[in-house]
């Protein structure tokens, strides 16, 4: 009976040697010790503390970039007051970031050492990316376009729908998106169509060579006045420009709103048609002659 004790009395010493050997791995593993030695009543008052000057900070943020937005809205352009918002959020969110890293005794200069080490590496690493942030600095200083404006850059052409850091996004005639670099724009050649309120449509009109010239320009000229979308002021102007194989060349050249250019189109061509059938003006265009020879074959 004492050498059974003995041997149970040993079994539950080693079990409990097992047992704190276990809880000792897992508290060394889990750092139970040095995370319960931190909640402390004067660590749970700096948490507090803490939490209070973020949400302090958040509110003046609020505040802040709200005041910036409605200046920036009445004073710059859509896509500047923009990017002055984006600028803001940023800045906000890295001094959040700084002050919750010093809260927990980080050294940010030592983070700041390592970040323009980073920074460097980087720099080689995205020369693009940098390029084309140096880029959207020239291209929002020159005003060369805003949101809204319709643009054409190395034969692509759409809507201006933001103008960011990297790039622009556009959308297009048949409704796609199209991302183009900033760097692309500062080394192309931007046309934008919508910069001034106004534009010139010319209109290249081929009379035939038997037609009174005289007579020919008085009925183009008919053309811009039955156009509702032509503007009066500037003048239409109607001319003769070239000798082709095939008849004369006249251009009707007209002024417009930007936005009536499809209009415009439609209503000129149109009229044009219209106006040469009832003067009995010869529009000259390619024939196809079919000649059929018998060469004495019977059917």
């Amino acid at each position: 009976m004492d050498d059974k004790s003995e041997v149970v009395q040993t079994t539950v010493e080693a079990v409990a040697s097992v047992t704190e050997s276990v809880a000792n791995e897992t508290k060394s593993i889990l750092h139970l010790d040095e995370i319960t030695n931190y909640f402390t009543w004067e660590n749970l008052v700096k948490v507090i503390t803490s939490c209070i000057a973020i949400l302090i900070f958040y509110v003046a943020y609020r505040i802040i970039k709200k005041v910036i937005k409605k200046q920036t809205s009445a004073r710059l352009q859509l896509h500047t007051a923009i990017l002055v918002n984006k600028v803001v959020t940023y800045v906000f969110r890295v001094l959040i970031i700084m002050y919750i890293l010093s809260l927990f005794g980080i050294n940010l200069s030592a983070i700041w050492g390592a970040a323009g080490v980073a920074g460097l590496a980087i720099g080689f690493a995205a020369q693009t990316s940098v390029s084309n942030i140096i880029s959207s600095i020239f291209v929002i200083s020159e005003k060369a376009m805003k949101v809204g404006d319709f643009i054409n850059i190395d034969d692509m052409s759409g809507t201006v729908d933001s103008i960011d850091l990297l790039s622009i996004k556009i959308h297009t005639l048949d409704n796609q998106m199209v991302r183009i670099p900033n760097s692309t724009i500062m080394n192309g050649t931007l046309t934008n169509y919508s910069h001034f309120p106004i534009r010139r449509l010319v209109f290249d009109i081929s009379v035939s060579y038997d037609v009174d010239m005289e007579k020919t320009i008085e009925a183009i000229k008919k053309v811009a006045g039955m156009c509702p979308t032509v503007l009066t002021d500037p003048e239409p102007a109607v001319y003769y420009d070239g000798l082709l194989a095939s008849g004369i060349l006249i251009k009707l050249c007209v002024w417009i709103k930007g936005a009536d250019l499809l209009q415009t189109k439609t209503d000129v061509y149109t009229n044009v048609i219209k106006v040469t059938r009832e003067e009995g003006i010869e529009i000259p265009y390619d024939h196809l002659e079919v000649n059929l020879h018998n060469n004495g074959w019977n059917s």
